[in-house]
């Protein structure tokens, strides 16, 4: 299906410069690679993601490959109905029919793509926070905080950081398009409306700390589920460079000798000293530097298999 949509095949070893957690499958023009993610420390049977491999991590496209393939077959049904000779659906074949039947999507008289992808394919963070955008534009904020509340909730993407740092951008905005709207009324009536000017401090003052907290949230989360560069939420989360120096120091060989000395588990601190050094590698995109002491740490907490993928390539 994705050759048939005119992007390459790519061998699964082709991984010089992407996250060494992903199994590359195809490269578009623009250069963009679509990829499934291998979770370290998955539980057995969960299905990988369907991802874009971007230089500071990844950017979630689906939760599986059936999900992914049932929205691409949508999408081309919908934009290129009277177009389409048919070809994207003879190469998804049997699987294809399972998902989706062509004409579907015309048939639901949906009043537009997005609000047929979340109703009858899934959901997916591109689509929930073109949603948000919209409500924004029709001046319906109400309905774009609770929808940005919502791409939140903690069993949607488990692992993924990206609603968290979404969920502090609108409410940072939320907090500047309130501000425009109470410049005027602030000027007039400053000597006459104390207590309302008083509210619309202690507003903005709690929406600020809002997108702060939720910035933070997001940085607990590795790093390279947030969808952006790391400065741009620690920037929100008002830290600057503490964090990263904090990661530095636990995955110093001072930092594992104070954890063991507060009895944590040998495994447990080689599985953290992983998760810090992707975090690190995903401020600069400098993934192919720490792959071997990467590797070497799965191997220490006793994950063979995951240090040979790490490793991995042509």
């Amino acid at each position: 299906m994705l050759q048939t949509r005119g992007e390459t095949i790519i061998s699964p070893g082709s991984r010089q410069g992407l996250i060494p957690l992903v199994i590359p499958l195809s490269e578009n023009l623009s250069g963009s690679v679509t990829a499934l993610l291998r979770w370290p420390t998955a539980p057995p049977g969960m299905e990988m993601p369907v991802v874009d491999v971007r230089k500071h991590g990844v950017w979630l496209l689906a939760k599986n490959v059936d999900q992914y393939m049932h929205r691409i077959l949508v999408e081309e049904d919908a934009n290129n109905f009277n177009e389409s000779d048919g070809e994207l659906f003879h190469a998804a074949s049997d699987v294809g029919e399972k998902l989706y039947r062509r004409g579907d999507f015309a048939e639901s008289q949906t009043a537009n793509l997005d609000g047929y992808l979340l109703k009858e394919v899934g959901l997916f963070p591109d689509v929930l926070e073109r949603k948000v955008a919209r409500h924004f534009d029709q001046g319906d904020h109400v309905s774009a905080m609770v929808t940005g509340e919502f791409y939140t909730k903690k069993d949607l993407f488990p692992g993924f950081g990206r609603p968290f740092v979404f969920y502090a951008e609108i409410l940072k905005k939320f907090v500047e398009i309130f501000s425009e709207h109470f410049h005027v009324f602030q000027v007039l009536h400053f000597f006459f409306s104390q207590p309302n000017l008083f509210n619309y401090f202690l507003f903005r003052v709690g929406r600020t700390s809002e997108a702060k907290d939720a910035a933070r949230v997001a940085l607990k989360s590795p790093w390279w589920t947030l969808g952006c560069a790391y400065q741009e939420v620690a920037g929100i989360a008002q830290w600057e460079d503490e964090q990263i120096e904090y990661i530095k120091e636990k995955v110093s060989e001072e930092g594992r000798q104070e954890d063991l000395k507060k009895g944590k588990a040998a495994a447990q601190i080689a599985l953290d000293e992983a998760a810090f050094l992707l975090d690190l590698a995903s401020i600069k995109g400098t993934w192919d530097n720490v792959l071997e002491r990467i590797a070497e740490c799965y191997r220490e907490a006793g994950f063979d298999e995951i240090a040979r993928f790490i490793l991995y390539k042509d």
